[in-house]
């Protein structure tokens, strides 16, 4: 059994821990604010109460155990879970096509993970306003928003240690206080019948469209499943037991108190405040401070394992990927990171309350999910699964969210078009990475070294040309050895002087699904003239390509594999190896293109693109001292048209 199945399978109590505190957080908050949502602004009914209650456990049911805790969470991706692990199994069955709701999915989950913290945040804090009335929210708000961004950082084993007793703490509360609301009222169960659901989205006039409102209740299962790779799998599952008897007893609490109070509003505060009891009211709002806070934990974590897996799959800029914990599938992006800061910061100065973030909550998840399910139908036709069973599981999952979709639709007026604008952005980012990346690979002109192994040994020995270097090392995005890049040839021969050296080195650098791989092959294609190295790092370790290839020459000459000592310079430089360069060659579009107007944008929008990607030369942990950058203009499609023509006097 591999170590990832084993991860993924195995059941602790410090993996459940940590499961309850980084998973759980979103979905274990929406108590706060799902049936304030529902009865904003409206009177209470016995039918809308009850029939809440019941579309809510049968969401909970339907879309969060059966969808994503029973069957999604079985696609996990060297241990790894999120909508673009889930195109990376089913890809090579079903075509590249599906790349397309893939990215769709992945973009809205990043939007609605914008307004995640301010609203988890916002439906906490507003608590005080019962209080002190009329206290101002903002500031505190942004400040919690702030900290737990500068947070990340320090990695989400450490954040799980922390989070995972609190979150305990917090499941245990809502369902002791959801038991205290009951009493001797158990008959509010029977809303669990599912004909409650029917009466009110069929026979209550406008009750379809509360279904925007109870959607809120499922938000946080996407992140659930983005998240496997922090806990494994079976700890989320157990946790899940635990977690979705407090959440059922936490509603079925507020709805006792919706049905006693039927005919009336519920004021400027959320059911779930009223009913805390007073005398620990305080101790309400504090507790549900930490756990919003979490709750924002759980979309920024699954955020950042999204981006990271569309970085693997070329369909995202590369940024900076830091491992800040030891537990595997933790990571860190400050890029994106920062971006979502600014961009919750965005939402609260711009909503103020969060009533108002109420109404456009959960519009852009919701095409998330109607995404996933198209990946699950493949999945599950991969997994070769009865075609019946597929198309009715799969088709109750896609007319449940088309039904939330559909009611969600309200919300763009009252801003829900925010996140879509933003989905929408960042889809196009996606797309523009992926057709450009692909049309530059498309043109991109491998040739065998074997080729110009004649004239780079003539070089390498003609005193008549200056030398540039003992070492004149490149890197190659080829994987096959033996072959280069054109752009690299003309490199050494085509610019400027000749690039005279004693030895050529060739490096490629493959990245394993490893997390702490670290080991190299090298290709000798011409004694003490040209090497090809292939460095085979796990995902976790960092590209010290620099310092590897001096262990790798160091060990090449001790062995006797590279003799340099013919080399005039050795005898006054540091190294035995002598001294070395490395060539790190970049593209930009040429002038000299004739593209299609489409073709035209998109390579324009790519190229631009790239000023958000961390440079190369960082990337693979190239000191300056030893680097060259050079630029080579990329041609499309060539422009040979309106050719000047010579006119004699």
């Amino acid at each position: 059994m591999s170590h990832d199945s084993t991860f993924q399978n195995r059941i602790t109590l410090a993996g459940s821990l940590i499961a309850i505190g980084i998973v759980f957080g979103d979905i274990g908050t929406s108590p706060l604010y799902t049936l304030n949502a529902v009865f904003h602004d409206k009177i209470i009914t016995e039918t809308i109460a009850l029939g809440s209650l019941s579309c809510i456990f049968w969401t909970l049911f339907f879309q969060t155990t059966l969808k994503y805790v029973i069957i999604t969470l079985q696609a996990d991706n060297n241990g790894e879970g999120g909508i673009f692990s889930l195109y990376a199994l089913i890809r090579r069955y079903f075509g590249k096509w599906l790349i397309y709701p893939a990215m769709a999915g992945g973009a809205f989950l990043i939007a609605d993970g914008i307004i995640t913290p301010p609203i988890s945040v916002s439906s906490a804090i507003e608590g005080v306003q019962q209080v002190v009335p009329g206290f101002n929210t903002i500031p505190i708000i942004i400040a919690i928003i702030i900290g737990l961004f500068v947070f990340q950082q320090f990695g989400t084993e450490k954040i799980g240690k922390i989070f995972g007793p609190a979150m305990v703490i917090w499941f245990g509360f809502i369902g002791v206080l959801g038991v205290l609301a009951i009493g001797d009222n158990w008959s509010v169960l029977r809303a669990l019948n599912p004909y409650y659901a029917y009466q009110m989205l069929v026979l209550e006039p406008g009750g379809f469209w509360l279904l925007g409102s109870i959607f809120l209740c499922t938000t946080g299962a996407e992140a659930l499943y983005s998240d496997m790779g922090h806990c494994g799998k079976n700890n989320i599952r157990i946790s899940w037991l635990f977690i979705k008897i407090t959440l059922v007893l936490s509603y079925a609490g507020q709805t006792t108190w919706l049905l006693d109070h039927i005919g009336e509003t519920i004021g400027a505060v959320s059911p779930f405040y009223h009913t805390v009891p007073q005398s620990i009211y305080w101790f309400a709002l504090v507790i549900a401070t930490l756990a919003t806070i979490i709750a924002s934990q759980a979309l920024i974590s699954g955020c950042f394992t999204l981006i990271n897996e569309a970085i693997r799959l070329d369909i995202w800029p590369r940024h900076l990927v830091l491992f800040p914990g030891n537990i595997k599938g933790q990571l860190y992006i400050p890029f994106i990171n920062w971006l979502i800061m600014f961009g919750c910061i965005g939402m609260v100065l711009y909503f103020k309350e969060s009533t108002k973030m109420e109404a456009a909550f959960g519009l852009s998840v919701t095409l998330t999910m109607i995404m996933s399910t198209i990946l699950i139908f493949f999945y599950l036709k991969m997994r070769r699964v009865s075609f019946i069973w597929i198309a009715l599981v799969t088709g109750l999952f896609f007319c449940i969210e088309m039904s939330f979709l559909i009611a969600n639709l309200q919300k763009i007026a009252e801003g829900g078009w925010i996140t879509l604008v933003i989905g929408t952005i960042l889809f196009l980012i996606m797309y523009i990475w992926n057709r450009g990346k692909t049309i530059k690979d498309s043109i991109t002109n491998l040739v065998s070294l074997e080729k110009y192994i004649p004239i780079l040994k003539q070089l390498s020995v003609d005193e008549e040309i200056p030398k540039f270097t003992t070492n004149l090392v490149y890197l190659t995005a080829s994987n096959q050895q033996g072959k280069v890049e054109q752009t690299v040839i003309d490199s050494i021969l085509n610019t400027g002087t000749p690039k005279r050296a004693d030895i050529y080195w060739f490096i490629h650098v493959n990245v394993t699904n490893e997390p702490y791989g670290l080991n190299y092959t090298v290709e000798t294609i011409v004694k003490e003239d040209i090497y090809y190295i292939v460095f085979n790092l796990g995902f976790r370790i960092e590209p010290r390509i620099d310092f590897y290839f001096r262990h790798v020459v160091d060990e090449m000459v001790i062995n006797k594999e590279v003799n340099l000592s013919n080399s005039r310079e050795i005898k006054y430089q540091k190294y035995a190896f002598g001294d070395f360069k490395f060539v790190v060659r970049d593209s930009f579009l040429s002038y000299d293109n004739n593209m299609p107007f489409w073709k035209n944008i998109i390579m324009k929008s790519y190229y631009n693109l790239r000023y958000l990607s961390v440079k190369e030369h960082i990337n693979f942990g190239l000191d300056k001292s030893n680097l060259i950058l050079e630029n080579y203009p990329l041609t499309v499609i060539p422009f040979d048209e309106n050719r000047i023509i010579r006119k004699d006097k």
